[in-house]
């Protein structure tokens, strides 16, 4: 099994960045893709970005594309850098994993993942 444990989140002014972390354990030869989504109060989880382990290709959102970028530091750290945050980026962020095939066109939808981390909060102030 793989666990997942996020860290870096903080309150930033608007303009500013943030760079999260995903501590993986476990089995993390297993893993076939990871990606980090976000859940703002009231509203459903997204998908921001996602990452294949092996190939390294990258997905995002349109809404952080220039803006936030994915990458392995080593084979069990995921991060997320995040530059000109603003306030709307405001949200817990989730680090998560998949063993299994997937295809890109699922990367940023909940259902593709079955391994998630407890979150790390983003508060992006005025």
């Amino acid at each position: 099994q793989v666990q997942l444990v996020e860290s870096g989140g903080g309150s930033v002014q608007a303009g500013g960045s943030l760079r999260l972390s995903c501590a993986a354990s476990g089995d993390t030869y297993s893993i076939y893709c990871m990606g980090w989504f976000r859940q703002a109060p009231g509203k459903e989880r997204e998908g921001v970005a996602a990452i294949y382990t092996g190939s390294g290709r990258t997905y995002y959102a349109d809404s952080v594309k220039g803006r936030f970028t994915i990458s392995r530091d080593n084979a069990n750290t995921l991060a997320l850098q995040m530059t000109s945050l603003k306030p709307e980026d405001t949200a817990m962020y989730y680090c998560t994993a998949d063993p299994r095939t997937r295809q890109y066109s699922i990367l940023l939808q909940q259902g593709a993942y079955n391994i998630w981390g407890q979150g790390t909060q983003v508060t992006v102030s005025e």
